[in-house]
């Protein structure tokens, strides 16, 4: 299982010559399975460029793992090249939020005035599984668990395991708010991804904003010890340097090695 980071920026794309280091394009990370599968997690801005890169050997199937539906997790999927081949089944994987069904959501966003196709003529074909929360299934060999986090509205954060090797996925959580979310997903995994966006001096003037400070974050790692912490969902006014700084003071509060997400970086499991 290999996992490929297209976006790991929060909140909205920033692109620049400031944010080159570690990505402008918003939360997308995809996942090759030992037998070939393509498993997407969220489809914000960074699906883009993973779509232009598929775009010569187009996937017969796929299948995509939303989150929740805010702006930074979806805003890329009306431009992902394998919804406009008629030969490619896309598969959305997600929550209900509230009492609006998934297939609801995703057609409102990928429709006018949002989108300029009507979402009946998008040529691939289009299947919805909703996710229940605390749910596991198979996709092909992979083992996905799904729990709900902490994050305004609703959110779900992913554990995949596939040979005994294991990826968690927790782009939004305030765990300020409530620490125990989400660690049933991270404990004892590879790779954690984890949301880790404001610096503890940022955070009391974002309480309620469903994102981690730095303090909290880092608790949270000496917890659930992951063999690999990665801080995602980096805010869009934090340049490289700051992140850095950020990387630095999460080392020092957890007590051993937190690494940066960045565009462009595969995790091999």
């Amino acid at each position: 299982m290999n996992a490929a980071i297209w976006g790991c920026r929060g909140t909205l794309p920033a692109p620049g010559p400031a944010t080159v280091r570690y990505g402008g394009n918003t939360t997308c990370v995809a996942v090759e399975t030992a037998d070939g599968r393509l498993v997407v997690l969220d489809g914000g801005s960074g699906i883009r460029s993973l779509g232009i890169a598929l775009a010569g050997d187009p996937p017969a199937e796929l299948d995509i793992l939303l989150t929740h539906m805010h702006l930074d997790h979806v805003a890329g999927l009306g431009f992902f090249a394998p919804i406009h081949d008629a030969g490619t089944t896309v598969r959305f994987w997600g929550p209900r939020l509230g009492d609006v069904p998934l297939a609801e959501n995703v057609a409102s966003y990928l429709s006018p005035p949002l989108f300029p196709i009507p979402f009946a003529d998008i040529p691939a074909n289009i299947e919805f599984m909703e996710v229940r929360d605390d749910e596991t299934w198979q996709i092909g060999g992979l083992t996905v668990t799904a729990a709900p986090v902490h994050h305004p509205g609703g959110a779900l954060g992913y554990r995949l395991e596939e040979g005994g090797r294991t990826l968690a996925f927790i782009p939004d959580n305030e765990l300020g708010l409530d620490a125990d979310a989400g660690a049933g997903l991270a404990t004892g995994a590879d790779v954690l991804l984890h949301d880790a966006q404001f610096t503890d001096a940022e955070y009391p003037r974002r309480l309620g904003w469903g994102h981690s400070s730095l303090s909290h974050f880092a608790a949270f790692v000496r917890r659930t010890e992951p063999g690999r912490a990665l801080m995602f969902h980096h805010d869009p006014v934090h340049d490289d340097d700051t992140l850095e700084d950020m990387r630095d003071e999460a080392t020092r509060l957890a007590g051993r090695e937190i690494e940066l997400a960045a565009e462009g970086l595969t995790v091999e499991l």
